[in-house]
């Protein structure tokens, strides 16, 4: 398994900061529990990252990751491309309440319906 590189940034560092907002609802915004540093996790065989939020006690309150897994294509056996198989990215916010609101967005290969995510609860952060 792929070693993954943890870089941590504090919020303070905004330009380096990741949106961690960018998909959560503004009705939820007052609900979530703001993240003061991040961790960012890299994969260096892969396209895959993970980030997790923390808050001032130093618990998790934010999850992101992404992953593409790609298959080598070609129309004319000469030139290939990578194209897109499965694809996944999750964000989660930790909200007052202690559950977890979960965003996922989930790419297929030949879905041509779009890439529309969907909103659920969960009782513990995702993995």
């Amino acid at each position: 398994m792929p070693l993954l590189s943890p870089i941590v940034v504090p919020r303070r560092q905004e330009s380096k900061a990741p949106d961690w907002q960018q998909a959560l609802p503004a009705a939820w915004r007052t609900a979530a529990i703001t993240p003061l540093s991040f961790a960012i996790h890299r994969d260096y065989e892969m396209p895959a990252a993970r980030t997790l939020g923390y808050d001032q006690a130093g618990l998790a309150c934010y999850y992101q990751h992404t992953f593409a897994l790609g298959e080598p294509r070609s129309d004319d056996d000469e030139e290939f491309y990578e194209e897109l198989v499965y694809g996944e990215e999750v964000q989660a916010w930790r909200l007052n309440d202690t559950r977890w609101l979960v965003w996922r967005v989930v790419r297929k290969e030949g879905d041509c319906r779009g890439n529309r995510g969907s909103y659920s609860f969960a009782e513990d952060m995702p993995r």
